[in-house]
């Protein structure tokens, strides 16, 4: 089956009253914008050949023969016999269930697509779809292909009882085998993604993205009106509204997934085998000071500490977007919240796909707020937690950029956990089997800043700091008050010569005269050459020697006295 990219999506000469809006569409006109409102951007419900226009490229499609069939395992009959419900639905859709699965190619990329038809029995899941999904996750598996999953269902089918139940352990069981094995799946949740389909395959991908507007959660909000008689919150179970509780990494309009998809394609090697970065020229100059001896004349402790902090500085993303060619930000915890004052994301430095981490300030006051001043929570740290568990099920190397005077205050983050997010980070670092490079680009605080660097390199930009505690905060503990923060940070050490001699950080990278806030381009240009002279160093190891690595790394940090 093939589909061709000229059928129209809306009969020519009809007209179509948007849900949204209400107002009365012209059928060409609503075809052309791929069934989104042109008055208020409704997304209008697709079927699944429709869908398949929207995600992949142009005749590319090529469907699995057979397709899966479905019966009548339980002989249900109620006003209208299953067989008859089935006859009906194939005939109105031409498909053989609600799926629809093969192979595509998304700019460029060979994927295993399965696309959901909300229009066949409310895209139910029965035996059949259970099977198709679980067949695209197997062939997705033995060719060693990414799998996009486009989902628009309703929940179980109950005309199949206990074996539509089952299709649930069954497609999440598939769902994790390609998770085991490293190989990429994307779902696209579209609308509306309910029930057993959300609780099961729908929601194991290892992206998430949701079509603009779409409604995604287990009941229905009807069920949850009914059953709890609250009023629902504003915009409740929408892609919008998941996304600020973290369920999700992104949510794009129709026009933009499949842009999207290749981007993510790309930027994760999910079709290509690992790069490297290619080797230095022999004899070149190193990107990276490893002699303290050359740092030597550079500014005071206090007067590092002011440039550190300097919000004209570049931040992690102005860093991460100078590294890469591409970037594509993965946003939630998958639990509570997605935290900005953590950025991430896979992104191509040189054409290597990496994935990227760090912590986010600002250069004017209401960004900063809006980042919470680089101050993480506990769903921030989860959230890194997630990306880098991604990276090393796809074998991408992690660069992270610190830049935190500590982890988040307060009620609300120990609440929810700050201490453990904390030391599920460090303890996740420690266990990856790619390479990892940790960058302090500006302020490095106390464990906040930890979270992000148990690394087998971690490098030091020339006027950054890194300390287990501020000096104010020093000295407010030592002496009541912040007066003593100028002595107290020579004391601490916290400068890239003395980190530098006691072993805390591999190099240090130059940055302009006055620091990189001076000559940002330059500065970003040495951590770029510093980060790939990194990745190059690394890249040779297998992962349990870069696992060895990391922890021979920091078993020989401290001094101790006698035996």
């Amino acid at each position: 089956m093939t589909i061709s990219p000229a059928a129209p999506a809306t009969a020519s000469g009809s007209w179509a009253r948007c849900p949204g809006c209400a107002a009365i569409v012209y059928g060409p006109r609503l075809a052309r914008t791929r069934r989104v409102c042109p008055e208020c951007g409704h997304h209008h419900r697709l079927g699944a050949v429709e869908r398949l226009r929207t995600l992949v490229d142009d005749g590319s499609f090529r469907a699995a023969v057979p397709q899966v069939r479905g019966g009548d395992p339980l002989g249900f009959a109620d006003s209208l016999p299953y067989t008859e419900r089935l006859a009906r639905a194939r005939g109105r859709t031409g498909l053989d269930d609600a799926v629809l699965y093969g192979t595509a190619t998304v700019g460029g990329h060979r994927v295993v697509v399965a696309v959901m038809d909300f229009s066949f029995l409310g895209g139910s899941m029965g035996s059949a779809v259970g099977e198709a999904v679980t067949r695209a996750c197997e062939r997705a598996l033995d060719e060693r292909l990414p799998l996009v999953l486009a989902v628009a269902s309703g929940g179980a089918r109950m005309q199949e009882g206990g074996l539509s139940l089952m299709q649930m352990g069954k497609t999440a069981q598939a769902m994790r085998r390609l998770r085991r094995a490293g190989v990429f799946s994307v779902c696209v949740l579209t609308d509306p993604t309910f029930g057993g389909v959300t609780a099961s395959f729908a929601t194991l991908g290892d992206v998430l993205v949701a079509e603009r507007g779409a409604l995604v959660g287990f009941a229905g909000p009807r069920v949850i009106a009914s059953a709890t008689r609250e009023e629902l919150p504003r915009g409740f179970q929408s892609a919008e509204y998941l996304a600020g509780r973290g369920m999700l990494d992104r949510v794009e309009p129709r026009d933009g997934l499949r842009p999207l998809l290749a981007r993510l394609l790309s930027a994760t090697g999910a079709t290509a085998a690992p790069g490297h970065p290619q080797e230095p020229p022999p004899g070149g100059p190193s990107a990276v000071i490893r002699d303290p001896g050359e740092l030597s004349g550079g500014p005071a402790a206090q007067e590092t500490v002011r440039l550190a902090r300097d919000t004209r500085r570049p931040t992690a993303l102005d860093y991460i977007w100078h590294l890469c060619s591409d970037f594509v930000e993965l946003h939630g915890d998958r639990t509570y919240g997605d935290d900005p004052a953590i950025v991430g994301g896979t992104g191509l430095i040189d054409g290597t796909p990496v994935m990227l981490i760090g912590h986010q300030k600002g250069h004017d006051t209401a960004e900063l707020v809006a980042r919470n001043f680089g101050l993480a929570h506990p769903e921030g740290y989860r959230k890194a937690l997630r990306l880098m568990g991604l990276a090393d099920r796809l074998g991408l190397p992690v660069v992270t950029l610190v830049d935190t005077q500590g982890a988040a205050p307060g009620v609300g983050a120990e609440e929810r956990g700050q201490s453990w997010a904390i030391a599920e980070c460090l303890a996740g670092m420690s266990e990856l089997s790619v390479p990892v490079v940790a960058t302090v680009v500006g302020e490095g605080g106390s464990g906040g800043a930890l979270a992000l660097a148990v690394a087998n390199r971690v490098l030091m930009l020339r006027h950054a700091v890194y300390s287990v505690i501020s000096p104010e905060s020093c000295s407010t503990i030592l002496y009541g008050d912040p007066s003593h923060a100028p002595g107290l940070a020579a004391s601490l050490r916290i400068t890239a010569p003395e980190l530098l001699r006691l072993g805390v950080v591999d190099g240090v990278v130059p940055e302009p005269r006055g620091g990189a806030q001076e000559d940002p381009a330059a500065a970003m240009d040495a951590l770029k050459a510093a980060v790939l002279e990194s990745l190059r160093e690394l890249s040779g190891l297998s992962g349990d020697e870069l696992r060895e690595h990391r922890h021979e790394r920091f078993r020989g940090l401290g001094v101790i006295e006698g035996g």
